[in-house]
């Protein structure tokens, strides 16, 4: 691999960062933390103005802007159903968005550039807590494959760049994210945000019972999206490396104690019922943060603030909010 000077350092606050995909969840968490530490010269265009599949508007944009840095936040994302029923197009757009942007940085010079993916890059049955040096070991889970290879791909196009032009671009892998900008959606929501909805609604009803899928035994772990925000600048100016970085918070909560810390934060008072029924989805998904631990982060935010301050901004932004 070409070995550069570069030592990971404090970003220049001037220069210019492009955030691709500063509208979605974790983008505009990046966004926030990043214009509160003072960097003045954020860049970041919605969908509407910038199709990152088209590979010549994205190169013409790069031109124009000429960023320093780059997190690339940008992707299409969904759910378990979303992803079965259209893995053509996770595939394809993700790798076309992932390509476009890496290919237009490298040709523009850009110094640094952060890469998120998904923790469902690695094996479906890797040991638990999933370890950075799980991935490529096994295979994936067939329901969202087509997304994980997606991000596999960015991940090994970080490490090609790095090993064929020695720039010191990085890649990060969240685990299950909240908070403010979350999905709401009746139909598309992950499961935190499908809990919010679900309890607000029968507070305001006034259901004497809810009930939930399974039976509330799989493990989950949750990282709140100002927590993984921190984490990206952090890494940004704190590591240099070809592996990927897992970012959580290295433990994890039963789907039952879930639901009811959520009901407390929404204050609702009936009854929770199960049906087992249905399916529980995968036992346990842990990431292993010992390497971020190491570099010297962890996550600040308590999973019950974190639930109280996105059940405000639930209700805050319920009437604008993705149906």
């Amino acid at each position: 691999m070409p070995e550069t000077s570069y030592a990971p350092s404090a970003l220049d606050r001037s220069a210019t960062f492009y955030v691709a995909g500063h509208r979605g969840l974790v983008g505009s968490a990046i966004w926030r933390r990043l214009e509160d530490e003072g960097f003045s010269n954020l860049v970041g265009r919605a969908s509407s103005e910038l199709d990152l599949k088209d590979r010549g508007a994205v190169f013409d944009f790069f031109a124009a802007e000429k960023p320093r840095y780059v997190a690339l936040a940008a992707a299409k994302v969904g759910g378990i159903l979303a992803n079965n029923t259209y893995p053509v197009d996770f595939l394809s757009e993700n790798l076309r968005i992932q390509t476009n942007v890496m290919d237009a940085a490298l040709e523009h010079g850009v110094e640094r550039l952060l890469f998120l993916g998904s923790s469902c890059i690695y094996p479906k049955l890797a040991p638990q807590p999933l370890k950075e040096e799980y991935l490529l070991t096994g295979h994936l889970e067939p329901t969202n494959d087509a997304y994980a290879i997606a991000k596999i791909a960015g991940i090994l196009q970080v490490q090609a760049v790095r090993r064929q032009y020695g720039l010191p671009w990085i890649s990060a892998m969240p685990t299950n994210l909240y908070g403010p900008g979350d999905n709401f959606s009746s139909t598309g929501s992950h499961v935190l945000p499908a809990l919010i909805r679900r309890y607000e609604e029968a507070r305001l009803s006034g259901a004497e019972s809810v009930t939930n899928w399974g039976t509330g035994s799989p493990l989950r772990e949750f990282l709140h999206v100002d927590d993984m925000a921190k984490a990206c600048l952090y890494l940004l100016e704190n590591y240099d490396g070809p592996e990927q970085v897992n970012v959580g918070v290295g433990t994890d909560v039963t789907i039952k104690e879930l639901a009811q810390t959520v009901a407390d934060a929404v204050g609702y008072q009936g009854a929770i019922e199960w049906d087992t029924t249905k399916p529980d989805g995968t036992p346990r998904k842990l990431m292993d943060v010992s390497k971020l631990t190491a570099l010297g982060w962890k996550a600040s935010i308590g999973l019950d603030e974190g639930i109280r301050r996105t059940v405000e901004w639930f209700r805050e932004h319920q009437d604008d909010f993705r149906k």
